[in-house]
């Protein structure tokens, strides 16, 4: 890919003969050599699952979280490099803030998306800067604009979705979403289909063993998120897995296959 990109590579700000921007496909290349995030909008919230490798037996379970909490509403998924996403997650976080002390309500998620979306946007537009490594995803439930889903990529893109993946697996899990009525299904059902899935795409010979993150945000506003509910899903969703050997079923912490988290604060 270097030698294609050089002379076009060394600044976000300049165009190859053929129009493309190489700054920002590789930092989609990151994206895409990073672990699977899969989000799935439902008639009442949105699900979001991430496979995240554990690269060592020394980390601590649980952390370098790829789940984030933007406000009350609204959760957050991500792939590619994390320390990008950690910026991005802050920003979204002081957008929602800003709304909430201006308006005197939540913000509306298409108007977090495309704020955030511009702010990614305007790290492609420079040569001082770099574009972000990292793709996300957005997803809140509202009373009045229900469940909604949105995925920003590195250039700035935004765009809706019923079900999204991203990562080195996407393609694969985009296959087994579409498989799903999502909108004829509930969260409680749609969060064992999102365990499956990220089972069925783990590469289970190139990749690590790896952290199961679970999170939704819907209509209960994560009023079940306790550690109990998470790993009573986690036995269901051992019961329906092809992979369901994976799983220890004596207490979470004796395996290192599967951390079930929920976010608090969604």
């Amino acid at each position: 890919m270097s030698s294609i990109g050089t002379g076009y590579d060394l600044s976000a700000s300049t165009f190859s003969p053929d129009g493309r921007v190489f700054q920002v496909e590789y930092a989609m290349k990151a994206v895409e050599n990073s672990s699977t995030a899969i989000g799935i909008r439902c008639k009442d919230g949105v699900v979001f699952g991430v496979e995240k490798l554990v690269l060592s037996k020394l980390y601590e379970e649980g952390s370098n979280k790829r789940l984030f909490n933007v406000d009350r509403h609204v959760g957050m998924a991500v792939a590619g490099l994390l320390a990008d996403a950690r910026s991005l997650a802050d920003i979204a976080r002081e957008e929602a803030s800003n709304f909430r002390s201006n308006f005197g309500y939540n913000i509306p998620l298409k108007h977090l998306a495309d704020r955030v979306a511009m702010y990614v946007h305007a790290y492609t537009l420079y040569s001082a800067v770099r574009p972000f490594g990292c793709s996300f995803m957005l997803g809140s439930y509202s009373v009045n604009d229900g469940a909604q889903l949105y995925m920003i990529d590195p250039s700035g893109v935004s765009y809706g979705y019923w079900g999204c993946a991203i990562g080195k697996a996407r393609q694969a899990a985009k296959t087994e979403i579409e498989k799903l009525q999502m909108k004829e299904m509930t969260c409680r059902d749609v969060v064992k289909e999102v365990a499956k899935i990220i089972y069925i795409v783990h590469d289970e010979v190139k990749d690590k063993a790896f952290e199961l993150e679970l999170s939704w945000v819907g209509e209960c506003k994560l009023r079940l998120n306790s550690r109990n509910w998470a790993w009573r899903d986690g036995s269901a969703v051992k019961s329906c897995s092809s992979r369901g050997h994976r799983f220890n079923s004596q207490h979470p912490h004796g395996s290192s296959h599967l951390f079930v988290t929920l976010a608090p604060g969604l």
